[in-house]
């Protein structure tokens, strides 16, 4: 079996694998682009990769013998996922491995930001005494805020607390009891975050959400002479507010260590800018952090291509043939009632009560559903590597707690999957699924208990309106103002003129205005926009 290793790893990994019969490695003597990847990976069963390596759709279509990629690292960006997926790839990434690195790195960014380490080091390079230009200050009573609290950021924060700093942290999915554990202040708004915070490090994932949020209107919130680190993903800053913030002093200084486009252009104005400390993504670039992860990532494609062992992996749970098949419908719906639930709960849960009822309370193993639900729910989340094996881990260290219920008392449908959020014991939202007609057919049945039918796909718009004469024509020609395309519609109510709920599917995103105009009717409240 072909093994390529695309990228530098450990050589006690290298070895790891060369010391089995079974294999023949192949250590590529440098990164190759994606067209001079085709041929080699031909008849590969294993790709070994860090972040350079792109395995994109084409590589993984040039590749049919291909049946692993293990990432050396956590973050799989460079890794085409549904791709993979699609051809049966397992991907596994090593997460952990680089926890202590990347959190040594914020802390040193933050550190030399203090004291103007790298600036009075140039200096004294050219032969210059000047005490007085590098006068910096203490972290001793400053505060620190964390944008992310997964496993870096609280790394980041003990450093910070070991220091005498005081730590806020904004992540929607820790709960106020981790957050006291760990000795930090949970912020509920960013807003507020900024508002307080003498020095800003981010350690979320990179998501829809959470690309570009260091924007202008983000910097003209913060306090005067703010300090910012990033050794999370670059594409998190928009890189010219940065450089107007830094010369218009709202930004004392900023340390960097990931950038939009890597490597960072020559030209780049981030270089020549006396106020960015930059290094060259060295989060993971410790020989302790290199070598645990490539003895990791050579241990878990070993496992599995020669036992059939899955671990790490983000894109397959732990199941064997005839079970996954009875699962299998369960997961897509079950991931889909976490996704909704997460974009509709205002509130930080602490515990997630699901209930299997109907068929479902007869499946031999309701642990992968629990796992889908728990991936949809937290995938909005600042988790680098979630996936199907360490999910519920991540939940308990966020906080969250899961209960399983296997029901026999009678429902109205034939399969019933339900979960409930609940925050200090108060049910926050809820929402129930079934299947129509066949297993690959799955509705939302039941929101805030409220009977409806939701097409889990796409775009969703919810809202609550007053029972009235004509709100169905009104919404459609709302929408058909806006060019926007009705997919379907569920109305249901609580009584005649009472309140009803209105859910429905669209072909695209609905504009700003179109909410904005929605949301003046008197009768119409609760507007809400989901994606699935």
């Amino acid at each position: 079996m072909k093994i390529l290793v695309c990228d530098p790893v450990s050589a006690k990994g290298i070895a790891l694998l060369q010391q089995r019969p079974e294999f023949e490695v192949v250590v590529l003597p440098k990164r190759l682009s994606e067209e001079e990847l085709l041929p080699v990976v031909k008849d590969a069963v294993a790709m070994l990769v860090r972040s350079e390596t792109k395995v994109t759709r084409k590589v993984i279509e040039a590749a049919p013998n291909l049946r692993v990629v293990g990432r050396a690292g956590v973050g799989i960006d460079n890794v085409d996922v549904p791709a993979a997926t699609e051809r049966g790839v397992v991907v596994m990434n090593t997460p952990g491995g680089n926890t202590v690195s990347t959190a040594e790195l914020s802390f040193t960014m933050i550190l030399s930001l203090a004291r103007k380490v790298p600036q009075a080091y140039a200096s004294m390079r050219t032969g210059e005494w000047d005490r007085k230009r590098f006068q910096g200050i203490e972290l001793s009573g400053k505060t620190l805020g964390i944008l992310g609290l997964g496993r870096i950021g609280g790394e980041v924060a003990r450093r910070a607390i070991a220091f005498g700093m005081r730590v806020l942290a904004y992540d929607p999915f820790l709960t106020e009891e981790r957050a006291r554990a760990l000795g930090i202040e949970l912020i509920g708004d960013q807003d507020d975050l900024y508002r307080n915070a003498d020095f800003i490090a981010i350690h979320m994932t990179l998501t829809d959400q959470t690309r570009g949020m260091l924007n202008a209107a983000a910097f003209a919130k913060m306090k005067p002479k703010v300090f910012i680190v990033n050794c999370a993903r670059g594409e998190m800053i928009v890189e010219s507010d940065l450089i107007a913030a830094l010369d218009s002093g709202k930004v004392a200084a900023a340390a960097l260590d990931v950038f939009n486009t890597e490597p960072l252009p020559q030209d780049h104005p981030f270089r020549k800018h006396p106020g960015i400390t930059l290094t060259p993504h060295l989060g993971a670039s410790t020989q302790e952090a290199q070598e645990k992860c490539g003895i990791e990532v050579a241990e878990v494609i070993a496992g599995y291509l020669l036992t059939g062992e899955v671990r790490n992996a983000v894109n397959l749970p732990y199941l064997d043939a005839k079970t996954y098949e009875q699962v299998r419908p369960y997961l897509t719906l079950g991931e889909k009632l976490g996704k909704l639930l997460a974009q509709l709960s205002t509130a930080q849960a602490d515990r997630l009560h699901i209930t299997y009822g109907g068929k479902a309370q007869e499946l031999p193993n309701i642990d992968p559903v629990t796992r889908a639900i728990l991936l949809g729910y937290l995938s909005r989340a600042s988790v680098k590597d979630l996936n199907n094996v360490n999910v519920r881990s991540i939940a308990s260290t966020l906080g969250l707690t899961v209960e399983e219920k296997r029901s026999s008392e009678p429902v109205t449908f034939n399969e019933w999957l339900h979960v409930q959020v609940f925050r200090d014991f108060e049910k926050v939202a809820s929402a129930g699924g079934t299947f129509f007609g066949s297993p690959d057919n799955p509705r939302i049945v039941r929101v805030f208990s409220q009977p409806t039918e939701i097409v889990p796909a796409g775009v969703v718009l919810m809202l609550r309106n007053k029972d009235r004469p004509g709100i169905v024509g009104y919404l459609g020609g709302l929408m058909g103002r806006h060019n926007i395309n009705i997919a379907s519609m569920s109305l249901s109510r609580d009584t005649a003129g009472g309140r009803a709920l209105t859910v429905l599917n669209l072909d695209s995103v609905p504009p700003p205005q179109l909410l904005e105009e929605i949301e003046k009717d008197p009768d119409i409240s609760d507007v809400k926009v989901v994606q699935l």
